[in-house]
């Protein structure tokens, strides 16, 4: 469930100092490379322990071994022995195994470079370097597979690097060949939008998010372009009305879509909260077994603290539960802050017999979970007798 979390405080770690002579305090992401004897009295339980080597074996940098040294992340991951940021792949056996991004780069072009008649090879390649931001490489590897034939998906992507490159004419007629070749995809058009947004061209950028509605009308980041785009022009009162108008529209009027991105312009913040569940309500009125609007809306009630809401909300779709994990998490743990401990057993069992792999294995690790917490009560309750 959505609900507001803030993390812990760091705590001070043992055998070092700040110049005025305090603890360091650590807070955020961080991290204190140091050699094993800047920790004299242990050490920190939450330390990982790491054995960089240079080449074939050679030592570290001296600057290194000598004391506690500042490092930037590129540093870090060279220590760690990754070119680049590390990245999660998976092996030929389907493991997950982590690897440096200029080494998943490298090796993803010299697969594509051995045959480039293999087009998914350079697709696999190119969604790795736009993922990565290098929009120029992937635009060359882009064109070369629209030159071989590729399809509309394939247009897309590279009119989306253009664009990311402010080619703007460049982006135009290649979003507009994506357009054609995939009549009822809605991204050609919202990009189309975009980039008629930084062309200043107002009345080509509002014609555009209607298409996009026009063409997928369930597509919530269709329905947020436009109402972003009227509040913008005219106020949110405008905006809200028109939306609500178009909403209504025959050919509209089964989609919650509308109603799921309005929420979305006011969930973050507790004073228009209520605004937020209302629209939700409405999403979820006009689509009851549409998965997205009941996630919408019980994540909303508890971040409200209306667990009672979110139980009642979900109990009737206890079969959708046992495909989305989501609204699966969402229903656990309100269960699980209002302490119904026989319901939240009994759903966890009937989790574990979903035939979908992510939500069985999301029932096996919230009853171990349980079961963990269940254990370590008793055992504080056993403390406190004795």
């Amino acid at each position: 469930m959505s609900q507001s979390t803030h993390a812990p405080p760091k705590p001070a770690v043992p055998g070092q100092s700040s110049p005025e002579g305090g603890s360091v305090a650590l807070s955020g992401g961080a991290a204190i490379l140091a050699p094993i004897q800047s920790f004299p009295n242990g050490v920190p339980a939450n330390a990982l322990v790491l054995i960089p080597l240079g080449p074939n074996g050679q030592q570290v940098e001296k600057d290194i071994v000598k004391g506690p040294t500042l490092l930037s992340m590129d540093q870090v991951w060279k220590l760690l022995g990754f070119n680049g940021p590390a990245v999660q792949v998976q092996d030929d056996q389907g493991r997950p195994i982590a690897i440096g991004r200029d080494d998943l780069l490298a090796g993803l072009e010299k697969h594509w470079n051995d045959n480039q008649d293999d087009l998914d090879r350079g697709r696999i390649y190119s969604q790795e370097l736009m993922k990565h931001e290098f929009h120029a490489k992937a635009e060359t590897v882009l064109a070369k597979i629209v030159a071989r034939g590729g399809d509309g998906n394939d247009w897309l992507a590279l009119g989306v690097t253009q664009l990311a490159q402010d080619k703007l004419d460049k982006a135009e007629g290649t979003l507009k060949g994506a357009q054609n070749l995939m009549k009822d995809n809605p991204y050609p058009a919202l990009h189309l939008a975009k980039l008629y947004r930084a062309k200043k061209d107002t009345k080509a950028e509002r014609e555009s998010a209607e298409r996009a509605i026009q063409n997928q009308p369930g597509n919530v980041d269709a329905w947020a372009y436009l109402f972003n785009f009227i509040k913008e022009a005219e106020g949110e009162d405008k905006a809200i009305a028109e939306i609500e108008e178009l909403a209504n529209a025959p050919v509209n009027i089964k989609t919650a879509a509308p109603f799921v991105a309005l929420q979305g312009f006011f969930s973050g913040n507790e004073k228009t909260r209520d605004k937020a569940i209302a629209f939700a309500k409405r999403g979820v009125d006009r689509s009851p077994t549409d998965p997205i609007p009941l996630l919408v809306l019980s994540a909303l009630y508890g971040q409200s603290g209306k667990l009672d809401e979110v139980i009642k909300l979900l109990a009737p779709h206890e079969a959708l539960m046992q495909q989305d994990v989501r609204l699966s998490h969402n229903y656990l743990q309100a269960l699980l802050q209002s302490r119904d401990m026989p319901k939240l057993t009994a759903f966890l069992n009937k989790l574990a017999t979903s035939s979908n792999r992510e939500v069985k294995q999301f029932a096996i690790d919230q009853s171990r979970a349980l079961a963990q917490m269940l254990q370590q009560q008793q055992q504080a309750l056993t403390a406190v007798k004795n």
